[in-house]
């Protein structure tokens, strides 16, 4: 008698659930071909929009884990299994970890905003957070720069995607403003000429826009004049290094003064 119990509860409970497991089965298996679409759809648009190829199998693999998740969830309720409870904790271990890796996180986003947005890549010379260098790898935590003296400088990317970056790469030509000094005993037009003649004496000095001389400030000890010329990118050194060398020629041989700072020793007789 207490068999026959036993089987009728046990028929009852197959006939109950055994829809369900199939349902389940069934939700499985559509659930997993839909998600996959939608994770090739996305890689795809990825792709298309060149995103960076570590950003890309990041961003497909975070969607393909949490679409995968809410899958789980929608069998375990089709199962009859309560999710709220299960939601609950989800959310709970997503809160806790967020805070204990604030930071990381805060880098994290910063680099995903990078990635996305492309405010430099590498190769691009580039000054952030005080530091000035050639950008040698773009992370997701942090992005790595070659400083002048071949330094490795790290910068969390947190940091670098909140607060101001100046790309010197990113157009083709910059333009230099070189301040010269001198006194107000020189001839300003003399001066003025000088700067002219070195620039345009200079191959790698382009003719459009034109260079030009101005007087930009009278200052308590010299009228500073300001050299403005552009140059292609891979000549702005060459070019200012040389401009600075030949003026200090040119301004000795033409007898026109540099001013610079004298000290006067006053000596009291006790």
């Amino acid at each position: 008698m207490e068999t026959e119990k036993w089987i009728e509860k046990g028929l009852e409970l197959l006939m109950e659930y055994t829809p369900r497991v199939l349902l389940a089965i069934l939700i499985w298996i559509v659930g997993l071909w839909v998600f996959g679409r939608v994770v090739k759809y996305a890689r795809k648009i990825m792709k298309k929009r060149k995103y960076d190829v570590g950003l890309q199998g990041f961003l497909a693999t975070i969607l393909d884990w949490g679409l995968k998740i809410l899958l789980i969830i929608i069998i375990m309720g089709t199962l009859g299994i309560q999710t709220m409870s299960f939601a609950a904790v989800i959310a709970s271990a997503g809160l806790a970890i967020g805070l204990a890796l604030q930071g990381s996180l805060a880098n994290f986003a910063g680099g995903v905003l990078i990635m996305i947005f492309k405010p430099f890549k590498v190769g691009d010379f580039i000054e952030a957070q005080g530091i000035s260098g050639t950008v040698k790898e773009i992370g997701i935590v942090n992005t790595s720069l070659n400083t002048f003296g071949n330094q490795l400088a790290i910068i969390p990317n947190g940091k670098l995607s909140n607060e101001n970056i100046v790309n010197y790469s990113a157009e083709s030509i910059r333009r230099e403003n070189i301040i010269a000094g001198i006194s107000y005993d020189s001839n300003i037009k003399k001066a003025k000429e000088i700067l002219l003649d070195i620039v345009n004496s200079r191959d790698t000095v382009l003719r459009e826009p034109a260079p030009m001389v101005i007087v930009n400030e009278l200052a308590d000890s010299s009228i500073n004049l300001s050299l403005r010329y552009w140059a292609r990118n891979e000549d702005f050194w060459d070019c200012r290094w040389y401009v600075l060398e030949e003026m200090k020629y040119r301004f000795d041989a033409e007898d026109i003064e540099i001013p610079y700072p004298h000290q006067v020793e006053i000596q009291k007789e006790g």
